[in-house]
């Protein structure tokens, strides 16, 4: 190996770690609890769940799928030596961080390996600014353990199709947002049938063992708990309603059932009510669409990066949710579009650095002002929201000009 790959993998390595740690250390320094969660909730349900008592997902209807207890469970058992010097929050914080960490460092081994080409250099470099930019909520949520995942399954595709299916299908089990990157694969690659087999298998497996354990209703509890959900403040449909509170004309609340800020105004219910099936139907048009552009003989390299950021993003966009961490569901498709099709991949680049950037600028830095219905804060979050919907749009587009190789009545 020549003197240069090795440098450079060095330097992607170097600022690799040197920004996972002032990312978890900054956690401690920020304003409103970046670190919440997962001390606050996380740790309890692992906690209880390892003393024999509830386990959230089986014996009680859960927010999250079920296999997102697993990383929350690891890390309680990590964070078990630990307990003693430094106590129980500090000793899950730290191995909550170092877990994470270890996760994304096997998918930046596999995204950067011992020679890595431009494309992939480009890739790597755009994470760790989207991790630095994007600050502490990039690591300390449940979020951040399927973002390796969903790289490693991207990367994946194309050589291992059905361990590609295994990681996005076990991700969609910890947060719901990768089964987005398995319908997109299942869309525009050729081993389609093989992944849904795989996909299903896995499925099928994780309910099975989840009936094994005493679950029943609680299987997939997570579907209607988010349903019952209110218009939270950082949701893209709230931006109107936001500024209806800076006027004094609409309320911010706290609901102590799912744990989140709303927006409660006349209005508010009815929005919340169309965007779940508007969702349904702007997802369903874009797979369409992409369904479209594979039976005509887009190339996968072309196809799979554009569509499945349209329908991560479409996730975001067309959501009655909208919480800071959902940035990160981003990181992995623009990673793959870059390796994929670099040449194409700037723009979208761009606009997910940016939102990154901004959603930092509302949490935590300006979150309490945002909570008090304060102008600026509230106008930071509106121009991210802005940005959101704009890189929904040149997904669209990009998906859209996708090159095809034969016409529809053209036979193969």
């Amino acid at each position: 190996m020549s003197r240069t790959p090795v440098l450079h993998v060095a330097l992607l390595w170097c600022a690799f770690i040197v920004v996972h740690a002032l990312t978890a250390t900054a956690g401690w320094l920020y304003p409103s609890q970046p670190m919440g969660d997962v001390v606050l909730v996380y740790e309890p349900w692992a906690a209880a769940a390892l003393a024999g008592e509830s386990v959230v997902g089986i014996t009680e209807i859960w927010v999250y799928p079920q296999v997102a207890l697993v990383p929350m469970l690891a890390a309680e058992v990590l964070a078990a030596p630990l307990v003693g010097a430094v106590g129980v929050s500090t000793a899950y914080l730290i191995a909550w961080a170092a877990l994470v960490t270890a996760l994304d460092a096997v998918a930046f081994g596999v995204l950067v390996g011992r020679s890595p080409s431009h494309p992939r250099r480009r890739a790597a470099w755009f994470w760790i600014v989207a991790l630095l930019l994007l600050g502490p909520v990039a690591l300390y949520r449940i979020d951040a353990v399927t973002v390796p995942l969903a790289v490693i399954g991207g990367l994946w595709l194309t050589r291992r199709p059905a361990l590609a299916a295994v990681l996005f299908t076990v991700g969609a089990w910890i947060k719901i947002w990768p089964g987005a990157l398995l319908a997109a694969a299942v869309v525009a690659a050729r081993h389609r049938m093989r992944m849904l087999v795989t996909a299903a298998a896995v499925t099928a497996g994780i309910v099975a063992i989840m009936f094994l354990l005493g679950a029943d209703a609680e299987i997939f509890g997570f579907l209607t708990e988010q349903a019952g959900r209110g218009l939270q403040i950082e949701a893209v449909a709230a931006t109107p309603f936001l500024w209806l509170a800076v006027a004094g004309a609409a309320r911010i609340e706290y609901s102590f059932d799912i744990l989140t800020f709303q927006v409660s105004a006349a209005g508010t219910d009815a929005v919340g009510a169309v965007l779940t099936p508007l969702m349904i139907v702007v997802v369903l048009v874009i797979a369409v669409l992409g369904a479209t552009k594979s039976m005509r003989g887009a190339a996968l390299s072309r196809l799979f990066p554009p569509l499945a950021l349209s329908l991560v993003v479409a996730l975001i966009v067309v959501n009655k949710v909208g919480s800071p961490q959902f940035q990160t569901w981003l990181i992995a498709p623009v990673v793959i579009w870059i390796v994929l099709d670099r040449a194409r991949a700037g723009v979208p680049a761009v606009l997910v650095l940016a939102s990154c950037a901004l959603t930092f600028l509302v949490y935590p830095l300006t979150y309490d002002a945002l909570l008090r219905a304060d102008a600026l804060a509230v106008g930071i979050l509106s121009v991210r929201n802005v940005l959101l919907v704009v890189l929904l749009i040149v997904g669209i587009r990009s998906l859209a000009r996708v090159p095809v190789l034969r016409n529809t009545d053209t036979r193969e």
